[in-house]
């Protein structure tokens, strides 16, 4: 039987050879020869070719002069489109519900507005006698939320007073942090721990801490965050939400080494 009639009658096989030529054609940014692919991928000259010539006609490969390949613009126009379909929400929700179980306290999903944090998504049972539920849809300045907090130090200390400027950091409680020197020194602690907190800063009685959430460009995309009664935050809340937000980020295509910062 010809290899031709066997590729046929296994498109299981034609398709994990397709697959093993992406990887090869990934790994090296230059054109390759059809010699050199065939030795990297182990398969026939003549096999090789033939996937090859089929996956050029649908561009998901360019045949950049006779026996030269490289990966194809068809391949940028998928993860194009696949990116504008991604949805932080529902890639979110099933960790904060993980989350949620295993703290027994409220998760929040929040996004940057302006200069405000909306609240977007949360996970929050009635099992507690008290509990701390953040209505989606709300809003809150950033610089009282642990969630805020990671959006202005994203922005950085320069960026950071003109938001003092329009705001005039206006506080929510007695424990609202309210001058910029202060806060400036808030955000260090928060880029060196690799989480935020609030300490009763928007509602005495009430302490959150938030990581964030990057997409594959390691642009910050949102927030998530514990909130609990003040005596019930624990410790280790803080590299459980940063462990938790850093798998979302995961999900949604962000490269861990690719970026060293709070996410």
């Amino acid at each position: 039987m010809s290899a031709a009639k066997d590729e046929q009658k296994n498109p299981i096989q034609v398709v994990e050879r397709m697959m093993r030529l992406l990887d090869v054609l990934e790994k090296h940014p230059e054109p390759l020869g059809l010699k050199q692919i065939s030795q990297y991928t182990g398969l026939h000259p003549s096999t090789a070719h033939r996937i090859l010539a089929a996956m050029s006609a649908d561009r998901l490969v360019d045949r950049v002069e006779p026996g030269s390949y490289r990966l194809g613009m068809r391949l940028l126009e998928l993860g194009n489109l696949v990116k504008s379909r991604i949805s932080v929400r529902e890639l979110a929700l099933p960790l904060m519900r993980e989350l949620h179980a295993h703290t027994g306290e409220t998760v929040n999903l929040s996004v940057r507005h302006d200069d405000e944090i909306v609240y977007v998504e949360r996970t929050a049972s009635g099992r507690s006698a008290m509990r701390v539920v953040h209505v989606i849809g709300a809003r809150a300045p950033l610089h009282v939320t642990a969630a805020g907090k990671l959006f202005l130090l994203e922005e950085g200390f320069t960026r950071l007073r003109d938001y003092a400027r329009r705001t005039g950091l206006a506080p929510r409680t007695k424990n609202s942090i309210a001058a910029v020197a202060a806060l400036e020194r808030e955000l260090d602690r928060t880029q060196r721990q690799g989480w935020a907190t609030d300490n009763e800063e928007v509602e005495v009685g009430v302490r959150c801490v938030a990581a964030g959430i990057r997409d594959d460009s390691g642009a910050l995309v949102a927030a998530l965050s514990l909130s609990c009664p003040a005596e019930r935050m624990k410790p280790q809340w803080g590299p459980l939400i940063k462990e938790t937000a850093d798998r979302i980020s995961r999900e949604i295509g962000h490269q861990p080494a690719s970026r060293i910062g709070v996410a």
